[in-house]
């Protein structure tokens, strides 16, 4: 699991890389991932911001090497903690001296050391990709459900599949072609900071299947936001915006943020 994106570069990995080991570790962590910090994380940070307060507890649901869950409990003066299934990933976000309280590993499906209803809130970006199956999101959806108290706000984001055949500032989706049926193999390239480029392996969920599954997994009012550069000039760092002409994310937005309710 992963907080950045999905796929760019080499750093030692190979392509298709699914971000294992320490060499899968230190390449996550090389990721640029300019198009979720445009249209993503400050989207994910402001429907936060309207649902919890200063000190609340926030769980970053595969949290990789931390980056995002840092900027989190920065800009939103929460109390941030960390869960993914990787050791490697958590080790390097231990080592990355952040502003996160706690990193927990998930162990067959559970984040370890977190109790029922622990949580005021919970993120979980770019982690549906990661999974092959409708029963592997839901058991995903259940443990975040499980953290969450009674009323608590989920928020997701992804990245839809039908933007297939687009190269985007720091993201490729795929080659174009026929809709992708859910759960499908895809391909996603995600630039890394020294340009080049790295393959990932994903799968395509489609983004209105999401609310669906959210429904079955015991979450209600939920609402899906498709953000534009055009909104980021308010939400997003001003000096980013600016810095690039965004053409393909101006002309056709990739992210989608989801935010639901625990029942």
């Amino acid at each position: 699991m992963s907080d950045s994106s999905q796929g760019t570069g080499r750093d030692g990995a190979a392509p298709g890389t699914d971000w294992t080991g320490h060499e899968g570790a230190r390449a996550f962590a090389a990721v640029e991932a300019a198009t979720d910090w445009l249209l993503g994380y400050p989207f994910v940070f402001r429907s936060l911001s309207r649902r919890i307060g200063p000190g609340a507890t926030l769980v970053d649901y595969g949290c990789g090497p931390g980056k995002v869950a840092d900027a989190a409990a920065r800009r939103l003066d929460a109390r941030v903690l960390g869960v993914d299934t990787s050791p490697q990933m958590l080790e390097m976000a231990r080592a990355s001296g952040t502003a996160v309280a706690e990193y927990h590993l998930i162990e067959n499906g559970r984040a370890t050391g977190l109790a029922d209803g622990c949580a005021d809130a919970v993120m979980c970006n770019h982690v549906l990709a990661s999974l092959p199956t409708r029963e592997a999101l839901l058991a995903v959806f259940a443990e975040i459900r499980r953290l969450l108290r009674p009323g608590a706000p989920l928020v997701l984001l992804t990245t839809d599949p039908a933007c297939s055949g687009t190269e985007y500032a720091s993201l490729r989706i795929a080659d174009p072609g026929p809709a992708y049926v859910p759960g499908a193999p895809l391909a996603v390239g995600l630039r890394r900071t020294d340009g080049s480029w790295q393959e990932v392996r994903n799968h395509a969920w489609p983004v209105d299947l999401i609310p669906v599954l959210l429904a079955s997994a015991r979450f209600r009012d939920v609402v899906q936001h498709r953000p534009t550069v055009d909104e980021a000039l308010t939400v997003a760092d001003p000096e980013f915006v600016r810095s690039r002409a965004w053409p393909a994310e101006r002309a056709r937005p990739p992210l989608v943020v989801t935010t639901a309710s625990a029942a």
